[in-house]
């Protein structure tokens, strides 16, 4: 168990994300992190790497550019950058909390073996850090609700650093596109069903090349009660906890019944 409850005005939290360090969910989580935590570390991909799962960059060196004073930009992914900042830039003191986001967009359902968001979460667990992903639902009505994050977020994080966590354990939250006063309760949900790639365009470039570009449509479960998606369609924050550990507890007793 990760120790607790964790003094967060005493804590060093490290920030990063998959959108790039200049994307403003980054800007609203370092002000989030700066309101409930004393110092604040930010390792961040110099590009965008969303999809880009929990990947190593490995067949290249990686080039780490000093944007400010605790401010770091990477040339690789978000797993390459917690890493780094783990292992290199803050290796003297290493951060008592990761926190990866505000992803532009959900991270739900199978959508979290994607994310290089959710990604960036899962490396800070495997280093032994309670790690926290976060992410803003966008639906096409307007600019994101950033403000409901800045509100809500840090009331959320404070309330689950309170607890006891098992150390492969990551949290998974999803705030809804709506204002914070619109927003329901806090709900502690299970992964749902949403599957990317059901519309896969096809076209010709100017050179008269076939290509294929995977498209953001999902074919999703926006029903099944106590998931993720049900609670965020319906406007609540939903708080999942996610685990490292992917056996199938039910089919493992089977194989060993099978193979006994």
């Amino acid at each position: 168990m990760f120790d607790a409850p964790l003094d967060l005005k005493a804590a060093r939290v490290l920030v990063t994300n998959d959108d790039g360090i200049d994307a403003p969910g980054m800007q609203v989580l370092e002000w989030v992190a700066a309101t409930v935590a004393r110092e604040v570390w930010v390792v961040a991909p110099e590009q965008e790497q969303s999809g880009a799962g929990h990947s190593l960059t490995l067949r290249r060196p990686l080039r780490i550019r000093e944007v400010s004073t605790r401010r770091y930009a990477v040339d690789g992914t978000p797993t390459d950058c917690v890493m780094l900042a783990v292992k290199h830039l803050m290796k003297s003191q290493r951060p008592d909390l990761v926190l990866s986001g505000v992803n532009r967009g959900a991270n739900m359902g199978e959508d979290v073996t994607y994310s290089g968001t959710i990604a960036a979460a899962m490396e800070g667990t495997l280093l032994g850090i309670p790690s926290i992903a976060l992410s803003l639902h966008t639906e096409d009505r307007g600019l994101p609700q950033w403000e409901t994050v800045k509100t809500l977020a840090p009331g959320v994080i404070q309330q689950v650093m309170q607890l006891h966590w098992p150390r492969n354990c990551l949290l998974n939250i999803n705030f809804p596109d709506r204002t914070a006063a619109e927003a329901l309760d806090t709900e502690i949900t299970t992964e749902g069903r949403r599957k990317i790639g059901d519309a896969i365009q096809q076209g010709t470039d100017p050179r008269g090349e076939k290509y294929f570009w995977i498209g953001a449509q999902r074919d999703e479960d926006r029903f099944a009660q106590g998931t993720d998606l049900e609670a965020i369609y319906r406007g609540a924050v939903s708080v999942t906890p996610l685990s490292l550990d992917l056996t199938d507890r039910v089919m493992l007793d089977r194989l060993k019944g099978y193979f006994s």
